[in-house]
């Protein structure tokens, strides 16, 4: 149990550092516009991007499946984010 709480802990961190750069920046440039949903959004994708690769390498045993799923995760979240960001494919979530 306390693996599984300290893995937890590590991707609470993650996730909190690497939203702590857009809120840093807002502070030192005008270039950066985040809203609180904003921070929300981001935190879920990377949260649940964080959660779906631990689970993945908690069950999948072969290296090479782990490698490919976890990829296919982080490609999953690069694409989502780009959408959301500036609308690389027209969709109605598109960000601009």
């Amino acid at each position: 149990m306390f693996i599984q709480s300290k893995r937890l802990g590590v991707i609470l961190v993650a996730v909190s550092s690497l939203l702590l750069i857009p809120l840093l920046a807002m502070q030192f440039t005008e270039e950066v516009h985040w809203t609180f949903s904003d921070f929300l959004v981001a935190g879920a994708l990377l949260m649940g991007t964080g959660l779906m690769v631990d689970f993945t390498l908690r069950k999948v045993a072969q290296t090479k499946y782990r490698i490919a799923i976890c990829v296919a995760i982080v490609i999953g979240l690069l694409l989502i984010w780009a959408e959301l960001a500036v609308g690389i494919f027209g969709s109605p979530i598109a960000g601009n």
